[in-house]
């Protein structure tokens, strides 16, 4: 008999589709049906009580976003409607796998989650300091982050988890290359890049559509820890990103960045030649050039940092009229995970709060539950449609229905035909982006890294991975093998036929 065991829900329920989300067509949107994301998503969620399950240590500021150029024949939406506009914001910097303790030089992806008050409600734009991500499925969330937090034997931080994901996941490759390289420890938070990341869309007064990435490109220059220097600020200041953005804009130096876009036509998304959508995977900038939109600046501190860091709640959900989302299955997942995960870790009421409250109104039949602050309504009705208060449905707001491409829905394999190359874009990254210093550091950081793989599957997973940075470039695969003192000769035949 096997000593298989079968996969199954909380419930005992056996199912196949752990890794790939059923959609509505190859590129479709994601089914409400598929419980099973909804069930690995919610647990995940609430596996940790009270900080955040990722991004948990992390420094915010107050600001501003001015509009600096036209882009009203892309979008609607009323922050970016006229030249000099200003729009309130907050910006919060995190690193994503450590504690709240954990210090702010790790090696590690950073979020940069924007909050716009605008006069249509509050505007989340939520992503990170890098344009890609290291999964492109939501169902592999929780699964990819338990591998960058604790060993359940060891509590320990495990290279062997680590690797062994990443190996068996080489959609991974091309954050990881970023991961590795030095933009892995940015000098703080005021000299990194900020991105959308995910595919979104925005929606004109004609109600046409096209696809959009968001690009904050930092006006204070990049500048990165090597991997030595972020070692050492490790143990000598491990706030220094909280400590250097807080005496910044306490000095008068305040940080900032220029928004930029890059657009996408809906025809174009449809022929290009890979799926635009994919988060694992960039725009060309050649064919889809940096459109500039605006300034933004951070120019005051937050007073308290539990009420308004602690307390602050983004969600990619949180969209206005004029931005609207698109086929991205990462960020399909986000829009249910991030609310849920909100109403968890503050409770049913969180934009109460008075750093998530919209400044402008909030008209709702919500009532009740914990920490239910603003009046609960007082004695207007609880329902609608009712016949005594005057809050209406604006038709204004309707948005434009969107076709579906296909009727057929399924579970696709996220790395199917068409969606499985993996190394072109990293090969890129480390022949035409990085500079021959770059390479050095991202080889002997990899090669650090990957040193850590232990126990009885260690070649299995070492060689593994070795045969995806052959892929994507040989010189690459060859420089690592060497650090690790490994025969390419040995490796490179198994690269061939893997």
């Amino acid at each position: 008999m096997s000593n298989e065991k079968k996969l199954t829900t909380a419930s005992g329920i056996p199912y196949y589709h752990h890794e790939d989300t059923q959609s509505a067509g190859e590129r479709g949107p994601l089914l409400l049906q598929d419980f099973i994301l909804h069930e690995k998503m919610a647990h995940f969620n609430r596996e940790r009580i009270p900080e955040r399950i990722v991004h948990a240590k992390g420094s915010a500021a107050y600001g501003t976003f001015t509009v600096t150029h036209d882009i009203t024949k892309y979008t609607k939406a009323k922050l970016f409607q006229k030249i000099g506009e200003e729009t309130r914001v907050m910006l919060r910097m995190s690193t994503v796998g450590g504690e709240k303790g954990s210090a702010d030089s790790e090696r590690d992806p950073r979020g940069f989650a924007l909050k716009f008050y605008t006069e249509d409600g509050n505007w989340d734009l939520v992503g990170n300091n890098t344009p890609i991500f290291f999964i492109k499925d939501p169902k592999k969330f929780s699964d990819f982050i338990h591998t960058q937090k604790r060993d359940p034997y060891t509590n320990c931080k495990s290279a062997t988890m680590v690797w062994d994901f990443f190996s068996l996941n080489p959609e991974s490759l091309h954050q990881v290359m970023f991961l590795m390289s030095d933009r892995g420890t940015p000098r703080g938070y005021r000299h990194m890049h900020g991105f959308g990341s995910h595919t979104f869309s925005m929606i004109n007064s004609d109600n046409e559509k096209v696809f959009v990435k968001f690009h904050f490109k930092t006006q204070q220059g990049i500048i990165n820890f090597t991997a030595a220097e972020a070692d050492q600020m490790k143990a000598t200041d491990p706030d220094f990103a909280q400590r250097d953005l807080l005496n910044a804009i306490d000095n008068g130096d305040f940080p900032k960045w220029t928004m930029m876009i890059q657009v996408m036509t809906e025809q174009q998304s449809k022929t290009h030649e890979f799926n635009p959508f994919d988060l694992t995977k960039t725009w060309s900038q050649k064919d889809y050039p940096l459109i500039e939109v605006g300034t933004l600046e951070l120019n005051a501190n937050p007073q308290n940092y539990f009420a308004e860091v602690e307390q602050v709640a983004f969600a990619p959900a949180h969209i206005v009229d004029g931005i609207g989302f698109s086929p991205d299955k990462m960020l399909q997942g986000r829009i249910l995970s991030y609310p849920d995960a909100q109403r968890y870790r503050l409770g049913a009421n969180y934009e109460q709060i008075p750093v998530n409250r919209c400044p402008f109104m909030v008209n709702n039949y919500q009532r009740d539950g914990q920490m239910r602050v603003d009046g609960n309504g007082g004695a207007a009705p609880n329902y609608f449609p009712n016949s005594f208060d005057n809050i209406k449905p604006d038709e204004s707001y309707i948005r434009p229905a969107e076709p579906i491409e296909t009727p057929v829905a399924d579970w696709y394999d996220r790395n199917g035909p068409n969606e499985n190359d993996h190394y072109t874009q990293p090969g890129i990254f480390f022949r035409e982006v990085l500079s021959e210093e770059d390479k050095k550091s991202l080889i002997n950081t990899i090669v650090g890294a990957m040193s850590g793989i232990d126990g009885p599957k260690r070649d299995l997973i070492v060689n593994r991975q070795l045969c995806h940075f052959f892929r994507a470039d040989i010189q690459l695969g060859m420089a690592i093998a060497s650090g690790l003192g490994i025969n390419a000769d040995e490796i490179m035949p198994k690269q061939h036929n893997a």
